[in-house]
């Protein structure tokens, strides 16, 4: 089942996308991957989806890729006397360790952490910056600030502090118990939240060695300055555009979308775009003109996946939801200016004999007119190379070990296949040309390009590259 595009979607289940039909339905309609939010269900309503998507997936035969995405800390206010009031601008308003009901002078902020990283004029944005409030002073029992954009606040609002690091772990004692449930049902990928520098990604790395992969939320203006650090300790990145909504200036937000998306392709890491994509479509059969844009700019930018969250979630059309993207995804990359706008996006090639066989791929690609690009991997490292590549063609990516083929569903371009490692180059080449024909690729005069690593078996070893007609 080879999509007709290259960039890839995936699907966050929940009360509306659960039940087997709808699961089979979104993967029909174009999900690529499926998403567990960890921050609702059970771990029951979750071992019930996974257990639906392997039963698909055995069917189908083809692997599908599940990503579990960790809430990690939730900073939140405590309650009211009458579960809400309203604060006036330049009054000043405390936020302290004092567990008893608040009231328009003070309330419950009951992370102690918090109190020991703050300074004086640093700003606290309270119910996804509704509320914004300077500090004024600071210890370690309370937070006195003035009142700069006040209005109604009610119980257990969330709280942002930008530009501060925050003493805490990004793995909370719930997000350790679901990563364990996470492993227990060997998921291609967890998504850590509330990131801040390259330790929180090497501490979950302690707890998961190889069992998956590490997708980094970039969702704070730490993480952005640490950018290519946190890259280098991670597997996937996702940029998270609510949370940085929240925490930088609007007007910077699809700046730093770009930066991102540029800099995972140079360390040849996948990027998807997520949040609020087809927002709407949660209550209409159709998005905005707005939002068809966003997804388009997504995909020009080169995003190797864009992500649905609340659209297939909750919403009332998650199938449609699917379906639009798709078309949107299409219809993008069947312009002519996509194609110019990939190829004027230079990276800079690591010196290694696997950089220059994926990078001469995609050349051989164009001078023969092959059909397709094929890579046997048992780390996923060279199919991800060739898709670094953008190529023209699609890549088949063959590996023998299951998570990684399921792992690769995540890549730009990529159609992903369980296969049993040949024993020798010639049998890969044999095995390439028939699998080209049996997925409807090439036909008998056809070519495609195979990539490949000798000794078979070693990751990290691609230093063969193969013209084959197809006979």
């Amino acid at each position: 089942m080879l999509r007709k595009r290259n960039t890839k979607i995936i699907a966050t289940l929940g009360p509306t996308s659960s039940s087997p039909i709808k699961i089979h339905s979104l993967f029909q309609a174009g999900a690529d991957i499926f998403r567990l939010n960890f921050s609702h269900g059970t771990h029951n309503d979750h071992k019930r989806r996974v257990f639906h998507i392997r039963q698909y997936e055995k069917r189908l035969g083809r692997p599908i890729a599940i990503l579990g995405d960790l809430q990690g800390p939730k900073i939140r206010i405590g309650t009211f006397k009458n579960n809400s009031v309203v604060l006036r601008n330049g009054q000043k308003f405390i936020l302290d360790l004092n567990p008893k009901p608040g009231d328009e002078k003070r309330v419950l902020l009951p992370h102690p952490e918090i109190f020991k990283s703050v300074k004086k004029n640093t700003q606290i944005l309270i119910d996804d910056g509704k509320i914004i409030l300077n500090i004024i002073n600071a210890n370690s029992s309370s937070i006195t600030t003035e009142i700069i954009n006040g209005g109604k606040i009610s119980n257990m609002k969330g709280v942002n502090i930008p530009e501060t690091f925050i003493k805490m772990s990004s793995l909370t004692k719930k997000d350790i118990k679901d990563l364990e449930f996470c492993l227990d049902l060997s998921l291609d990928y967890v998504a850590l939240s509330f990131i801040q520098k390259a330790k929180d990604l090497t501490d979950l790395k302690k707890y998961i060695g190889d069992k998956t992969g590490i997708m980094a939320k970039f969702e704070k203006p730490l993480a952005i300055k640490r950018m290519d650090e946190i890259l280098n300790y991670s597997d996937a990145a996702m940029v998270a555009r609510g949370d940085l909504g929240v925490e930088m200036p609007p007007e910077e937000v699809p700046i730093i979308q770009k930066r991102i998306v540029q800099a995972c392709r140079d360390h040849g890491k996948p990027v998807v775009v997520a949040t609020q994509m087809l927002d709407s479509m949660v209550n209409s059969p159709s998005p905005t003109r707005a939002e068809a844009s966003d997804v388009a700019t997504a995909v020009f930018d080169a995003a190797d996946c864009l992500m649905l969250s609340a659209e297939t979630a909750s919403g009332k059309f998650p199938v449609d939801s699917v379906k639009i993207m798709d078309r949107i995804i299409r219809g993008v990359e069947s312009d002519i200016s996509y194609r110019q706008i990939l190829e004027s996006k230079k990276i800079k090639l690591e010196e290694t004999t696997s950089d220059a066989i994926s990078a001469a791929a995609s050349q051989v690609v164009k001078t023969v007119f092959a059909k397709a690009i094929f890579t046997y991997t048992r780390s996923g490292a060279t199919a991800i190379r060739a898709a670094r590549e953008r190529p023209t063609v699609p890549i088949i990516g063959l590996s023998p070990d299951r998570m990684t083929a399921r792992q690769l569903a995540l890549i730009w371009g990529v159609h992903t296949i369980h296969a049993l490692e040949p024993k020798s180059f010639s049998g890969m080449i044999e095995n390439a040309c028939e699998l080209a024909k049996k997925e409807g690729i090439v036909k008998k005069g056809d070519y495609v390009v195979i990539t490949a690593g000798a000794p078979i078996g070693v990751s990290g070893s691609t230093n063969n590259l193969r013209i084959a007609k197809i006979s």
